[in-house]
């Protein structure tokens, strides 16, 4: 678990929203890490023949990766457009503000699910409620039926969250074709492919059905390094799936906050806010990276250090030219780099 700070929580240990048989609901928002700003995160664990139940988001597109077992999404959005498919773990979706979905469990197993949304604090509304607001006599106009049609449903306006489903899911053919708002991210070829790390992107140039948002899956093995850096304009949220790291970050006041991070642990850094990201121990580290745009900016240290001749580095430095080391000349960063240091 993650020591304390105001960057980094625990998902494991977040907010509950609903724990029962059916399943879980934990989230860490700003009400949480104050700092959020643009994003926010739930964790959503669906037992067998468990439903999420249909809602939408009022104010918050959701980025949504699987990490294990197989769910059917459904999804309605404006103009009547609807679409139904399968996900299952490597693979993401995503579901714009305000489109009404359901997440159903559709495997034999648990189902686990991280669930972004770019907003800090993500207002929901469940169809159950959306019934529960309107009268009998609203509601047999609205689907020309007699209003004592809805006499015998339950009427209230709380949401439900999981629900438990009767009998075998109805899994329909349309389900295997590609559709827009589905995305199998591991499936795809790493743009960074190296021997000691790789970051598969789900980013607008792939996947033109994000406009706010995007993600990176983050591998790195105990021989790289994520260099140091910044985003421009963008902020970063970062989930932790598998392995120990330590993160150091640069605040505007000169002070450093330095964090280290294990399975189940959510980290936020603000827009442009220098950062770094190394593996502690031996086993790999999986992070699951969201940016609150859709095609994440990036400034590593390493271009930044060629972008200047050594008199001024020397300079900024404050030593002589001739104790400068030798630089390499690093006209892209790499993003990941090799760790020949201990």
């Amino acid at each position: 678990m993650a020591d304390a700070g105001r960057h980094v929580a625990s998902l494991s240990a977040g907010e509950v929203v609903f724990e029962g048989d059916l399943g879980s609901v934990r989230r860490v928002s700003a009400r949480r890490l104050p700092v959020m700003e643009r994003l926010s995160i739930k964790r959503l664990v669906l037992a067998p023949n468990a439903i999420r139940e249909p809602h939408w988001h009022a104010n918050a597109s959701e980025l949504t990766y699987c990490l294990s077992g197989k769910v059917l999404v459904s999804v309605l959005d404006d103009g009547s457009a609807s679409a139904s498919f399968t996900v299952a773990a490597g693979e993401m979706f995503h579901v714009a503000s305000g489109s009404l979905h359901h997440i159903e469990n559709v495997g034999g197993v648990e189902a686990e699910l991280i669930v972004a949304f770019r907003n800090e604090e993500p207002e929901d509304f469940s169809f159950h409620a959306a019934l529960g607001a309107m009268s009998d006599a609203v509601l047999g106009n609205t689907f020309d039926l007699p209003s004592s049609a809805f006499a015998a449903i339950p009427r209230d306006t709380e949401p439900a969250y999981l629900l438990a489903r009767e009998g075998e899911p109805e899994v329909g053919d349309r389900v295997g074709f590609g559709d827009p708002h589905h995305f199998a991210i591991e499936a795809e070829s790493p743009p960074v492919d190296l021997s000691y790390g790789s970051a598969r992107v789900a980013r607008q140039q792939f996947w033109p059905a994000l406009e706010d948002i995007s993600m990176y899956s983050l591998r790195i093995s105990d021989e790289g390094m994520r260099e140091p850096h910044w985003h421009p304009q963008t902020a970063e949220m970062g989930y932790v799936h598998e392995g120990r790291a330590r993160m150091t970050i640069l605040d505007p006041d000169g002070s450093t906050d330095t964090y280290e991070l294990g399975p189940g642990d959510v980290y936020f850094v603000p827009r442009a806010y220098p950062h770094q990201i190394e593996v502690l121990g031996e086993e790999q580290i999986h992070f699951l990276v969201f940016f609150d745009q859709p095609t994440p900016g990036d400034i590593g240290y390493r271009a930044s250090a060629s972008v200047y001749s050594r008199e001024v580095l020397s300079a900024t430095l404050g030593i002589p030219v001739e104790k400068l080391p030798s630089l390499p000349f690093t006209p892209e960063d790499p993003l990941i780099v090799p760790r020949t240091n201990p």
